[in-house]
């Protein structure tokens, strides 16, 4: 069994040993290899005595993605007869499986990254009371809705991001077209095809979108249109097209040539188009929500008022008190500091790897710490080729591999793992002393550096040291700081040592490596980090990784590296390239070439991050210019370092090194500047501000109660009033008035990604 199970990894599949009872992995910690793909080592051995198979979806496994047919061939059929009708070639290039349920698996890889599990079709069934039951050998749970109970079931279902399918040589579980050798990578519009075509097979929808209760009812007109519209009439008047009549009709949207997206049933519009703007997947709209996002771009009330000039609905003095102008129109924030940084959200995946040196350290430590963490691994891993590097390569530009990485992860998320595997690395191949752990102080980081001009500096918790450099009331503190952000620029050139008493010459530190790897709580990270910290260039020059939850646990094993690990940390122990003796030792790096596609993207990275800086300069805004500012040369740095762990002795900077740079470096860098936004105050009171927008922007609504975030915020309701207007002044916050039953209510919306 253990060759079928090795073909398929070096088809490049995330194959793991499988409970087939259960349809999940048999490995503790299984969920690391959602990021890493194992060892052929390690398939032989979990796979000498199972058949049980299992393949994990999504990046790791190429972009792999399977829509899952739940045990009705029929549905199967008619589904491949729909992709057939609108893609014939496709459909006969999927890998196609039968499951143990009599199902089908139809496997396909994507062009680009693909969203995590999604329902695509479902049918309702009505129980007759709440007791469990037992459908097609799967037990359920009615549940009460409208008076009656009722059971959901799941026919069709994508496995994507973060899934996983048992599939052949399972028993039970066979293929019937294609081979996993050969799985075809699809494009977009071709998936959108096979996706659409299984949504409309579903025989229920969501309830419709919500439509502002002032504006429906008995004689409103929103009511009345649902009743009366002509909804086809309005689809095909903003070019939607219906290709499939009767009881379900397929409709598809404008500018799309193939496929469906959207079926009308029960004058009820189901979109499952993530491209049908303005309607949103997997949400059901009514005539009066179509009208009105289409004709009034989803202003409710202008859409009322328009209906009620056509001859919809009962004029005011027949239909009792309107308070449709208590409704707000549509919302447009002034443009403000703060909006400038939406949430992009913490790191891909993808962005924790690069090949080579980097990745064999990576790998050890997932493999044997107790709870494995690719960001945090990934993180030790570079920090230790950075210092490798340091003082012996540099890129045409003379950047260097000196770099400040922050791990930001919470207690007991394994911190002290990869600084453990780095520190067995360093001593294994005698550069234990080119390690350091807490900064004492600026004089401490000079005087070391000068012993050993490479360093590494691992410390923990370095939110504690930037509290007491902002409390410090002695220059000791603050003189910390200021080494650091001059040992950052000294890496190529040479750095002047304080004069101390008893010697007339000061000394030199020749081109410092100043590497620093530090880890910090999250929140305390950035309630930390001060406005002048933001703007001194410190901010700009860390690299921050966010680690994400805890991991499950494993047992933890010997750290004990691969020879390669160990020979290509020795390789760069004895390569020193320079002249000179050991007390006078000065060091000529040699130059890493960009070849000239990379430096076509350099050069377009370069501009990306000018035009950013040049947007902040117009906003007044001194963060962004500062962080934008650095951001090039950052991108050079992290791709030398991905050319050197790639290929340490004849390295060279490619495309897929700038590529991977720059992607890096954009993502965290617009990651940081929301943060800070969110988190960095500059007094009590805007500390204030900002928790209130992070209170607001935790609901998916972006939108509270008063008397709902008065009792959170936890304050006074005089202040509590002055944030609400200071905020609104700023365009970062909208009160809303809403009707009810009895008196109307005051909710609060937050108005974009803004700060405050």
């Amino acid at each position: 069994m253990s060759e079928t199970a090795i073909s398929y990894l070096r088809a490049g599949l995330c194959v793991l040993p499988a409970i087939a009872s259960e349809k999940r992995p048999s490995l503790a910690g299984w969920k690391q290899y959602q990021l890493r793909l194992p060892t052929e080592r390690q398939v032989r051995t979990w796979f000498a005595e199972t058949s049980a198979t299992c393949i994990l979806t999504g990046v790791v496994s190429g972009h792999l993605e399977l829509i899952d047919f739940d045990g009705e061939p029929e549905l199967f059929d008619r589904w491949r007869a729909m992709v057939a009708d609108e893609l014939p070639h496709v459909v006969n290039r999927l890998v196609i499986e039968e499951s143990q349920s009599g199902g089908r698996h139809a496997i396909y890889r994507c062009e680009e990254s693909i969203p995590g599990n999604r329902k695509l079709a479902q049918r309702l069934i009505v129980a007759e009371s709440g007791d469990t039951v037992t459908i097609a050998g799967k037990r359920y749970v009615p549940r009460r809705n409208n008076g009656r109970f009722e059971v959901t079931l799941t026919l069709i279902e994508t496995r994507g991001e973060g899934g996983l399918f048992l599939c052949d040589p399972t028993p039970n579980y066979c293929i019937q077209q294609g081979s996993f050798e050969s799985i075809p990578v699809l494009t977009n519009a071709e998936r959108s095809v096979l996706i659409e075509a299984a949504c409309a097979l579903s025989e229920t929808s969501p309830p419709p979108a919500r439509v502002p209760t002032s504006l429906i009812g008995e004689g409103r007109p929103g009511d009345d249109f649902n009743e009366r519209g002509d909804v086809r009439q309005l689809l095909e008047r903003h070019g939607w097209q219906r290709v499939r009549g009767g009881e379900n009709e397929y409709w598809r949207r404008p500018g799309k040539e193939h496929g469906w997206s959207a079926s009308l049933r029960n004058n009820q519009l189901f979109v499952f188009s993530s491209n049908a703007t303005p309607f949103e997947p997997d949400r059901a709209y009514g005539p009066f929500s179509v009208y009105a996002l289409l004709e009034h771009g989803g202003d409710f009330a202008a859409a009322a008022t328009a209906l009620r000039l056509q001859g919809y609905g009962q004029t005011s003095d027949e239909s009792g008190v309107d308070l449709s102008h208590l409704i707000p129109g549509p919302i447009t924030a002034p443009a403000s500091q703060s909006s400038a940084y939406p949430d992009p959200g913490p790191l891909p995946a993808e962005l924790l790897r690069i090949p080579g040196f980097v990745s064999d350290v990576m790998d050890h430590c997932l493999e044997t710490a107790p709870y494995p963490n690719p960001a945090l691994a990934f993180c030790g891993a570079l920090s230790l080729q950075a210092v490798l590097a340091g003082r012996k390569v540099r890129d045409p530009a003379d950047n260097r591999t000196n770099i400040y990485l922050l791990a930001l992860a919470y207690s007991s998320v394994g911190k002290d793992w990869p600084r453990k595997i780095n520190t067995h690395i360093m001593h294994r191949v005698g550069m234990v002393t080119a390690l350091g752990e807490k900064f004492a102080s600026g004089e401490g980081i000079q005087d070391s550096l000068f012993l050993t001009p490479s360093m590494l500096f691992q410390t923990d918790e370095i939110d504690g040291l930037l509290q007491s450099i902002n409390k410090a009331r002695d220059a000791r503190h603050e003189n910390i700081m200021g080494t650091l952000l001059t040992m950052y620029s000294a890496a190529n050139s040479i750095y002047p040592m304080r004069r101390k008493a008893g010697k007339e010459v000061p000394g030199v530190i020749d081109q410092p490596c100043l590497v620093v790897y530090g880890t910090a709580i999250p929140t305390h990270y950035y309630d930390s980090l001060s406005e002048r910290m933001l703007t001194n260039g410190f901010f700009a020059r860390m690299l921050i990784v966010e680690s994400g939850p805890r991991a499950i646990g494993q047992d933890p094993g010997i750290i004990n590296p691969p020879a390669s690990i160990i020979d290509t940390a020795q390789w760069w122990s004895e390569f020193n390239p320079g002249s000179g003796n050991l007390e006078s030792f000065h060091p000529q790096p040699i130059t890493v070439v960009a070849n000239e596609e990379a430096r076509g993207l350099l050069a377009e990275a370069r501009r990306t991050s000018e035009t950013e800086y040049a947007n902040s300069e117009s906003r007044g805004d001194p963060v962004g210019t500062t962080v934008w500012g650095r951001v090039p040369e950052q991108v050079r740095k992290l791709a030398l370092l991905y050319a050197v762990s790639a290929n340490h002795q004849s390295p060279v900077i490619d495309a897929a090194a700038v590529r991977w740079a720059t992607e890096f470096m954009l993502h965290q860098t617009r990651r940081m500047l929301f943060m800070a936004h969110n988190h960095v105050a500059e007094n009590p009171f805007h500390a204030e501000c900002l928790k209130l927008v992070r209170k607001l922007r935790e609901e998916p609504s972006r939108q509270l109660a008063h008397s709902v975030l008065l009792k959170r915020m936890k304050i006074d309701a005089k202040t509590f009033q002055e944030l609400v207007t200071t905020l609104e002044q700023q365009g970062d916050l909208l009160t809303v008035i809403q009707a009810t039953a009895g008196r109307p209510q005051r909710h609060y919306r937050l108005l974009g990604e803004s700060s405050g």
